[in-house]
């Protein structure tokens, strides 16, 4: 059997999804620890601290960790973005949010902003693949 392939997933959640996000992480965790993983400052200190993951994190969102995180995506950097957003609640930083979610379809980069969509990549064969 081969190996599955290392992935580089990104991870960001807003204030409201964040429980959500840790919540799948947990569940997911196994599979996550044996990932290269990257977050936005609160999201990548909770997902160490409360799930136990390795996560390499960057400025909060509205600091400019969404801005990092596009950038990553542009150097083809991210093989998955997994960012549970919050729609019913307004951003500060709502352009770097469009912004990420944009770049994130111009790179055709897997992106799940739900827990259902993160189920279905995660589980999926083109992700082992």
């Amino acid at each position: 059997m081969n190996a599955q392939r290392r992935r580089n997933i990104a991870l960001v959640a807003h204030d409201h999804k964040k429980a959500a996000l840790i919540e799948w992480a947990r569940i997911n965790k196994d599979t996550l620890a044996q990932h290269d993983l990257v977050a936005t400052g609160t999201t990548g200190k909770m997902l160490g601290e409360q799930v136990g993951l390795n996560v390499r994190c960057l400025r909060s969102g509205p600091l400019g960790g969404d801005q990092q995180l596009g950038a990553l995506i542009c150097e083809d950097q991210v093989d998955m973005l997994v960012f549970f957003w919050d729609p019913l609640e307004p951003q500060p930083h709502d352009p770097d949010v469009r912004a990420l979610l944009r770049i994130a379809v111009v790179y055709d980069t897997p992106t799940a902003c739900n827990r259902a969509t993160a189920d279905y990549l995660i589980s999926s064969p083109l992700f082992a693949a």
